[in-house]
This record gives structure tokens, C-alpha cells and sequence, in this order.
């Protein structure tokens, strides 16, 4: 069997620098590769990277969605193991807090051009 490992998740923005610029202070992942429509993010020790694609015609999810909205289609979840210095850390960069907060060991947040990300403690 051929081996596959999953290197990167890559989310569309209409503006792919400035987005790797947010998830470059989230989490610390270093630039590996940068021009104004692809940005590559790779994890320093090793795991996976984070890549952003320019997509002009990219329409902020709702959440929670009612019928008919545009669906979340893929969020990150984010192990973290102070949740409020890591809200308070992704707030700084230009991370907004959801007002609907499903549960107490988790925090749905936006990245600044609408893509949901949660902070939270594992067990």
C-alpha cells in the first residue's frame, strides 16, 4: 500500500497574506513559501502546515448556520492548555469570539477573514 500523509490544510481567503500572517502569530508556523495568491505554512517541529489559496469570490460561513446559509465546511481545532491566555493570545492577532459557545472547554472563534477555529483543553 502506498503511504499518504497529510502534510497541510488549505483554507481559500481573498487575501492569502494577510490571513498567514494571523496564523503565523496563532501558532507559530514558519513562512516556507510566499507570493500574493499562495501562501505555504509549515509547523517548525514537523506537523502539519497550513496553506492559503486566493479565492475572490470566498463567502464567510455562518455558524451556527440556518437553512439556506453558506455551511462551515472545515474548521481547525487547536489543543491549547491555558484557554484563556490562548483566546486572549488569538484575540491580539485579530481572532473575534463567537457569541455561541457550545461547551466550557472549548472557544469558537473567527480568523480575521471569517473561517471558525475552536481553542481547546484536551482531556
Amino acid at each position: 500500500m502506498a503511504r499518504l500523509r497529510l502534510t497541510s490544510t488549505v483554507l481559500d481567503t481573498p487575501e492569502p497574506v494577510a490571513l498567514a500572517a494571523f496564523y503565523r502569530h496563532l501558532l507559530g508556523l514558519e513562512t516556507r513559501e510566499e507570493d500574493p495568491d499562495w501562501v505555504v505554512l509549515a509547523d517548525p517541529l514537523g506537523g502539519p502546515g497550513l496553506s492559503f489559496q486566493r479565492e475572490e469570490a470566498f463567502v464567510r460561513p455562518q455558524w451556527p448556520a440556518q437553512a439556506g446559509d453558506q455551511q462551515m465546511q472545515v474548521h481547525l481545532d487547536v489543543a491549547v492548555d491555558d484557554l484563556v491566555a490562548a483566546v486572549e493570545h488569538a484575540v491580539a492577532g485579530g481572532a473575534v469570539v463567537e457569541e455561541f459557545q457550545p461547551q466550557e472547554t472549548v472557544r469558537v472563534l473567527r480568523d480575521p477573514h471569517g473561517h471558525l477555529f475552536c481553542l481547546y483543553l484536551p482531556d
